[in-house]
């Protein structure tokens, strides 16, 4: 039907041609980035500060034995180094948690009672490494909360909960559940790790429905599920009805990864030995039917496949398998004329505007917005397959679960702008307030992807991006310096935004391939 397409973010999971079984996996790399999560608390944010612009690089420095492994390991399976801050706060991939949750501890009970019970699990050896996290709690509910009470409702207009009004706002409007209670502020604050958490209605007219926390501060807890429990929520829930919360099933699940090896993806590996798993096996679950089927590399037409390197929730070493599974069927020569990858450098899973910012950092100024580049892999692929104009793939190495890609564009191909920034000549500068800070950017187009033909300032993270430089598009390699005094002390990531063109037009509409650097100016 086909003559190519251009699938964005991918996982790697293939299958023979025609099976049309349902996935199976349960995400075994989230439950790692849970882990980290939890077991980090408050470190994680001096992880992210270590692996920003100017940081240390060592995300380790700190961190005691346990804690050190679980980063290790998230990092060994793919998590993409730079992009901590959605370890911090995480978004859908909690929401595939509480999808799940229900269905994989009825369908699949040994692990979830094995790992509190029985030797080779964490729950059952090292208790010590959970307990002090453990909830168990039975309370009533204060109040049912809607999304426009999340929004509006003065008392709950706190920072801690910005989060939790960030998720509410988004699965209201992509779900049209305005009219539908999402939260629920209980009469007691639970005392453990929340994110994960069962929450089972055991009074009332809801009772016996269960759901998951998705996200929560203190008395205050987001939740979703699945099936009729999801379309639900705390409907028909009243204050004084009765309440649990228990954690035990995500506790166990935040070591899921250990006991549910891929065996089709290599990051898997360091947890074997000639071919043995460390830790005892179950069985890999059915996914949701969200999840779709397994594909088969056998295509007959083209593909280009565009991934990339900041995906918090199809990780980067994802990107790989239609690689390999096209090349397994086809050898890599064929395979060269039906299949190209390109990497997005500075990208997540979702624009922008639909994902969370750190405190105090705009996210517009760590990442990019990726639709102009696949508008640009559109036109390359219609060009591919009319044309015979083969398009420009991206070089990158793969080692210890991370993509890397070259330093210059040159060597790098593909079609995103490289840009790199320095304050004072280097990736971090110190200076006094009211000092200016000599602030240079360079950016450079690959061969054959145009001329760079904006670049615009962001001096302190906000991401208004006040400063506009004059290009004309006429040059495929720029150096730009500007300087800037602080007025106050503190932090500060100033960030160069820049866009390159294939034709050069700088008053272009769409196809504007954007990428960006920073550097990290202390103000004493």
């Amino acid at each position: 039907m086909w003559d190519a397409a251009l699938p964005y973010m991918g996982d790697a999971q293939d299958g023979d041609y025609g099976d049309l079984r349902l996935l199976r996996n349960g995400t075994p790399n989230f439950s790692s980035m849970f882990n980290v999560q939890r077991v980090l608390g408050d470190k994680i944010h001096d992880v992210i500060d270590a692996m920003w612009p100017g940081g240390s690089g060592d995300p380790f420095a700190g961190l005691n034995t346990h804690q050190r492994e679980e980063l290790a390991n998230v990092y060994r399976i793919g998590y993409p180094r730079g992009d901590e801050s959605f370890i911090a706060q995480p978004m859908g991939q909690m929401w595939l948690w509480s999808s799940m949750a229900t269905r994989l501890q009825a369908d699949y009970p040994e692990y979830w009672e094995n790992f509190w019970t029985r030797p080779g699990h964490v729950g059952f050896d090292q208790p010590e490494l959970v307990r002090d996290d453990l909830i168990e709690l039975d309370t009533t509910v204060r109040r049912v909360l809607y999304a426009k009470d999340l929004l509006e409702d003065p008392t709950l207009q706190t920072a801690e909960l910005g989060q939790v009004r960030a998720l509410a706002a988004l699965f209201a409007a992509m779900n049209n559940m305005w009219h539908i209670p999402m939260a629920v502020q209980l009469d007691e604050v639970p005392t453990g790790y929340i994110l994960g958490a069962g929450v089972e209605l055991t009074s009332g007219a809801a009772a016996g429905r269960k759901l998951y926390v998705l996200n929560g501060h203190r008395d205050v807890l987001l939740v979703d599920s699945d099936g009729e429990a999801a379309n639900l929520r705390f409907t028909g829930v009243e204050p004084g009805d009765r309440i649990r919360v228990d954690n035990h099933a995500f506790l166990a699940y935040c070591y899921y990864y250990r006991h549910h090896l891929l065996p089709w993806e290599p990051e898997y590996d360091f947890l074997r030995v000639d071919g043995q798993p460390l830790y005892q096996q179950y069985e890999l679950p059915e996914m949701s039917p969200f999840m779709g089927v397994k594909h088969t590399g056998r295509i007959e037409g083209k593909l280009l496949w565009v991934h990339h390197t900041h995906d918090s929730s199809l990780w980067p070493p994802q990107g790989l398998g239609f690689k390999a599974n096209i090349e397994r069927e086809y050898g890599v020569e064929l395979a060269r004329t039906k299949f190209r990858l390109r990497w997005t450098e500075n990208a997540e899973h979702v624009p922008p505007n639909m994902a969370a910012s750190v405190p105090g950092r705009a996210n517009t100024t760590y990442l990019v917005d990726y639709q102009p580049i696949i508008e640009q892999s559109l036109a390359d692929l219609i060009d591919w397959v009319e044309n015979g104009v083969e398009p420009v793939d991206t070089e990158y190495d793969y080692r210890d679960g991370a993509i890397v890609l070259p330093a210059t564009a040159k060597e790098r191909r593909g079609i995103q702008p490289v840009v790199s920034v320095t304050a004072n000549g280097g990736s971090r500068a110190e200076v006094a307030v009211g000092e200016a800070v000599t602030l240079s950017a360079h950016a450079e187009t690959p061969p054959g992807a145009g001329t760079i033909i904006g670049l615009r300032w962001d001096f302190d993270g906000q991401g208004s991006f006040p400063r506009t430089e004059d290009l004309d598009g006429s040059q495929a390699e720029v150096t730009v310096t500007t300087t800037h005094a602080y007025d106050a002390p503190g932090t500060y990531f100033a960030t160069a935004l820049v866009e390159s063109h294939r034709d050069g037009d700088v008053a272009a509409t769409s196809r504007r391939i954007p990428n960006l650097a920073s550097a990290r100016i202390i103000v004493r």
